[in-house]
């Protein structure tokens, strides 16, 4: 088969092979899209492993928006205090469930727009809740597929936004989560950071990086 001699073509070939790889699943456990914006915002510098043992207690004792909302603030930080940076990950819950009470009727909103003037939402989350929750178009770009894309000669960019809206044309709408999904998972499994498995890697045939000192 051809190498691929643009970005778009080696996304389009990334896509293809990551589909026969892995399932497009998102790791932070969930029952809602309540509970995936919980996870999600608490998962900002912690891993989904340590946000899905955190968060059963969490959801047990404030289930919805309005639990939330009403929390007291010492209990709240000390049932996330392991995620780490408690204090603002438990003032950024509290302040967002109150904000879905009082203009969403505790429900979480769908449009961009709405999300990111959530307290603790960028564009990402957003992202991530549209995709994941929502089945709707977003490719939420975080430190993996920053790696992979510039790694894989698709996009040089190193702004999540720049690499977000440089990537979207190359990506069916609908398949925008999927894509950055399948990404991340490869990114965490097998191009890692620091030591990428190359040999065990279905792009290594194309990819302008591999076995190469990145």
């Amino acid at each position: 088969m051809a190498r691929p001699r643009t970005p778009a073509g080696r996304a389009r070939r990334v896509h293809e092979l990551l589909k026969d790889e892995y399932d497009a699943v998102c790791e932070l456990d969930h029952r809602s899209p309540f509970e995936l914006l919980v996870a999600t915002i608490l998962s900002a510098q912690c891993t989904d492993k340590r946000v899905n043992l955190t968060t059963p207690a969490l959801f047990r004792r404030f289930p919805d928006a309005a639990a939330l909302a009403g929390a007291e603030p010492d209990e709240l930080e000390e049932i996330v205090h392991p995620t780490g940076f408690y204090r603002s990950k438990a003032r950024n819950l509290q302040t967002m469930a109150r904000r879905l009470v009082e203009e969403h009727d505790g429900e979480v909103p769908t449009s961009l727009a709405d999300l990111v003037k959530l307290a603790g939402v960028g564009r990402k989350t957003a992202n991530v809740i549209r995709s994941v929750a929502f089945g709707l178009p977003g490719l939420p770009v975080d430190t993996h597929v920053t790696r992979l894309a510039k790694r894989l000669g698709i996009c040089d960019e190193e702004d999540p936004v720049k690499i977000e809206l440089a990537l979207n044309p190359m990506v069916p709408q609908q398949e925008r989560g999927d894509f950055s999904l399948r990404l991340i998972l490869h990114g965490r499994r097998v191009c890692s950071a620091r030591k990428p498995a190359c040999e065990a890697c279905v792009l290594n045939s194309f990819c302008p990086s591999a076995f190469a000192a990145v």
